[in-house]
């Protein structure tokens, strides 16, 4: 029963997510907490870890649900369901891509999700932060640490043009220096 539950709720979720895994967290987190997969300071953890494992957070995330909620098995089936729309979309587009390419139709629906997949993205950082009492009233070393150091990362990312790899790194290694 949990296999069907975990491949039915990710190939939906293949089908109808636009905007890739980080767009998907809001869609992860309804169907974790509808079945009871796993508390939500879990998803947190695992959304943590899938993005920063190698590869799409999407099916990182789908590996990592299917294993908590069903072993190996549940692991397979999940990230084989997230994976299965694509595949059978990228399949259609291609087939008809010169016709769709510069159908003004087709246009102006991905000019309109653009604000969506952007909206989807901020709810699901607002959400991770309110799920991790990032935020706090006081003006501890914690909190502010926390603050610097996202404003670094921002300013490496935007102004500097750092790669995120290296602010990614970075980050860690004051991460490890300030909290060991």
């Amino acid at each position: 029963m949990v296999l069907w539950e975990l491949f039915q709720t990710f190939f939906i979720m293949g089908f109808v997510s636009f905007g890739g895994g980080y767009a998907m967290i809001p869609i992860i987190e309804s169907a974790v907490t509808e079945y009871g997969w796993m508390s939500s300071e879990q998803l947190t953890n695992i959304i943590a870890i899938a993005g920063m494992s190698p590869g799409p957070v999407a099916s990182n995330s789908a590996i990592l649900i299917g294993y908590t909620a069903a072993g190996i098995s549940g692991a397979f089936v999940s990230v084989m369901a997230i994976l299965l729309p694509s595949l059978i979309l990228v399949i259609c587009v291609a087939a008809f891509f010169l016709k769709l390419h510069h159908n003004p139709v087709v246009e102006k629906m991905f000019y309109g999700l653009k604000p969506l997949v952007t909206s989807l993205i901020i709810f699901a950082a607002i959400k991770f932060v309110l799920a991790n009492n990032l935020i706090t009233i006081d003006l501890s070393f914690h909190s502010l640490s926390l603050v610097v150091i996202f404003g670094l990362s921002l300013f490496a990312l935007l102004k500097l043009r750092w790669n995120p790899v290296y602010v990614i790194l970075l980050s860690g290694l004051v991460g490890i220096a300030l909290y060991s």
